[in-house]
């Protein structure tokens, strides 16, 4: 072996041991640096024609486990998930109040009671009437704040999202930047891990925002894309968009760099963008529409002992709510009896009008029944009530009103449909009024007029669970009259949403979708320009299809204003027509219906699904505490998921850490053995000089 060779030899040592001794130096530099992954270095034989001629550098390598790198980005998507979806659902529940105040809202509906049963006590006390108002205004301003606040808390939770995407937009850019920077680094054998250790920290910062796959490019740095495979950044980025109206669910696009690129849907199954998204579009919104089943319960009970008693002296017109419905049909399908009755000021009656649904009669005074239908109702009820009062159904509302000075009264006997009572039906005498539909049990059957104008178009909107959309479906108001006719436009797998689930319409008139396995798709409505009948509410509000619908009915009750103004006319005695002739059939001492209106209650009503509850059949009082109670454990067991999504994530993180972080014992012992194959092989190059030295002199 020449001289040369060997000092070569030697010489490849020295720096094979200088790059060590300075990876070591970096490596305890940097022991306190967050995100930091140690080094080391990779060298092998250097090899000559099958020849060693010493030792080659090949790279300076991060010492990462991709498996705990790709556990540690998955728990923490996981734990930013369930973190903001915690915070935000804790927010809503101290909505409500707390549970051992008086302050807390279930506790406001027992006040109403409260002050009902006082006023049963002294009807005609006019403070108490009026404390019994003043409870129920109070129960429902605090339904409309929370509800409102609920709103105001998706909105909070919508800016939050866009935040999100645009911040994951700089991720993704920086990440594939630091792509090129990586790969012409690795490509001159140059040492890339400062880039990669950054890029490392940007995508534990993207994985806390939205799931990610994570790939290794062969010529060094990542390749992220969603987890169905949509590539987000690699030599470029994609650009992220969020999309989302009130009405539809919300959901992230990704958009390839380049002309004519479309955006592309993108599936986000964790990360802080999820939670988000769930809160938005599932769990906020069924809170809400939560609230508004059980206050248009409670109302509807509290309307239903109210239509079924009367003010002392009786009001001279009893004006109804908008039923959305033209007369025959809202008079069609009622079964029993009910009479109204006309009453002077001394709570005589003048004048009784008996109907009989069931045989289609009605009689005056207790005389001969004379026939009737829902086509001549109005007319015939006209006719009955002869020149004592008169009847008006103006803008789908039914008013009866007393000429005379009298006034007028209902008892409501055996009368039902759609589970209500005549009055209730029509809310003639209703105590808590709202500004909209809000109870979606029509009393339509299939054989029913549907009454919307032919030609109008409603667009559905067909979505994943996890809100990536499907398809949008527009569907015809069918020229075909009955309601049948129009479920089965709804349902035509071509024209409607037949392929993904079906509308039926329930025995109370009920319109519900019910989505098919496996799609499982969510239904939203996109647009709707129908209308029933001149003037009248569209499909999506008659029947309460869609979010906003059923999302906005906690905000629209209030109590009668005529009520507020004047609270004699509160009814709180009850109509008796089994009295003699000439005798009050109303008494001003009567406190029968105050005690209906306390009970209200203890009333048995079917609550339809709504959010996280099924349907069910229960109390006002019983579902009042379901209620309750299922938002207060909706937040424990989305804390429960936190602590849980947190503490596997502490563990991930450990793990990656005990691979990845620097520890100073070994790097010292790296460091001596640097130090000891710097010296040995700068003492070879010693050697290999005196050996010259020595030649050169005998020469």
């Amino acid at each position: 072996m020449s001289l040369s060779t060997v000092l070569d030899t030697a010489t490849s040592g020295l720096m094979a041991a200088q790059t060590g001794l300075r990876t070591v130096s970096d490596n305890i530099a940097n022991v306190n640096t967050p995100g930091y992954v140690r080094k080391q270095v990779d060298q092998q034989q250097l090899d000559v024609a099958g020849v060693g001629m010493g030792v080659q550098v090949i790279g300076i390598q991060r010492v990462t486990d991709q498996y705990l790198q790709l556990a540690s980005l998955t728990a923490g998507s996981q734990a930013s998930q369930w973190d903001a979806y915690s915070q935000y659902l804790d927010n809503a529940q101290s909505l409500f109040g707390d549970p051992s105040s008086s302050s807390f809202f279930f506790n406001k509906l027992d006040d109403v009671y409260s002050a009902f049963a006082a006023s049963a006590n002294d009807p005609s006390n006019n403070l108490l009437r009026t404390q019994a108002l003043a409870n129920v205004q109070d129960f429902l301003s605090e339904a409309d704040r929370i509800n409102s606040q609920l709103g105001q808390l998706g909105s909070t939770v919508d800016t939050r999202v866009n935040a999100d995407v645009d911040q994951a937009n700089g991720l993704l850019q920086q990440i594939s930047k630091l792509n090129g920077d990586i790969s012409r680094a690795n490509l001159v054998q140059a040492d890339a891990s400062g880039a990669e250790n950054i890029q490392s920290q940007l995508l534990d910062q993207l994985s806390s925002l939205m799931s990610i796959k994570v790939a290794q490019r062969d010529g060094g740095g990542v390749d992220v894309r969603s987890p169905e495979g949509v590539l987000l950044a690699g030599d470029t980025a994609a650009t992220l968009a969020y999309n989302a109206s009130d009405s539809t669910p919300g959901y992230i696009t990704a958009t390839q760099p380049g002309v004519g690129s479309n955006p592309q849907p993108i599936q986000i199954s964790s990360g802080e963008v999820r939670g988000l998204l769930d809160l938005r579009d599932s769990k906020l919104p069924g809170i809400s529409d939560e609230l508004g089943e059980f206050v248009s319960r409670a109302t509807d009970a509290l309307n239903a002992a109210h239509n079924a008693s009367s003010a002392t002296p009786p009001p001279a017109t009893l004006t109804g709510r908008d039923t959305g419905l033209d007369l025959p049909t809202a008079v069609s399908g009622f079964t029993g009896q009910t009479t109204v009755a006309i009453v002077n000021s001394a709570g005589v009656v003048q004048r009784t009008v008996a109907i009989d649904f069931d045989a289609q009669t009605m009689s005056v005074n207790g005389g001969a029944a004379t026939a009737t239908s829902p086509a001549s109702f109005l007319a015939d009820l006209n006719t009955a009530l002869g020149g004592a009062g008169s009847a008006t159904y103006v803008n789908n509302q039914l008013s009866i009103g007393a000429s005379g000075g009298n006034g007028v009264a209902v008892d409501e006997d055996t009368s039902m449909k759609a589970g209500r009572a005549f009055s209730q039906f029509f809310g003639l005498n209703d105590l808590v009024r709202s500004s909209g539909f809000t109870n979606y049990e029509t009393g339509l059957s299939a054989t029913d007029p549907h009454g919307f104008t032919a030609g109008g178009t409603v667009t559905f909107r067909l979505a994943q669970p996890d809100g990536k959309p499907i398809r949008d479906v527009t569907v015809t108001m069918p020229a075909a009259p009955q309601m049948s006719d129009l479920i089965a436009a709804l349902n035509n797998t071509t024209t409607g949403v037949g392929l993904y689930g079906a509308f039926s319409l329930d025995p109370n008139g009920l319109l519900s979708f019910t989505a098919s396995p496996p799609t499982n798709a969510s239904l939203s409505v996109v647009d709707d320009n129908t209308q029933r009948g001149a003037g009248g509410p569209s499909f999506s509000q008659l029947f309460g299809v869609g979010v906003v619908q059923r999302s906005a009915r906690a905000s629209q009750f209030q109590v009668d204003p005529a009520l507020l103004a004047n609270p004699q006319l509160l009814a709180l005695g009850k109509l008796d027509l089994t009295v003699a002739a000439g005798t009050p059939a109303l008494r001003p001492g009567d406190g029968s219906g105050a005690v209906a209106l306390s009970q209200a209650g203890d009333a048995t009503a079917t609550f339809q699904a709504a959010g996280s509850l099924g349907q069910v059949s229960t109390t006002i009082s019983r579902y009042a505490s379901e209620f309750g109670g299922a938002v207060g454990r909706d937040a424990a067991a989305a804390e429960t998921q936190k602590q849980a999504a947190a503490a596997v994530q502490t563990e991930a993180v450990n793990r990656r850490q005990s691979v990845e972080s620097v520890n100073l014992d070994e790097e010292l012992v790296h460091l001596q053995t640097y130090q000891q194959a710097f010296s040995a092989s700068a003492r070879m190059i010693q050697a290999t000089k005196d050996l010259f030295d020595v030649l050169m002199n005998m020469v």
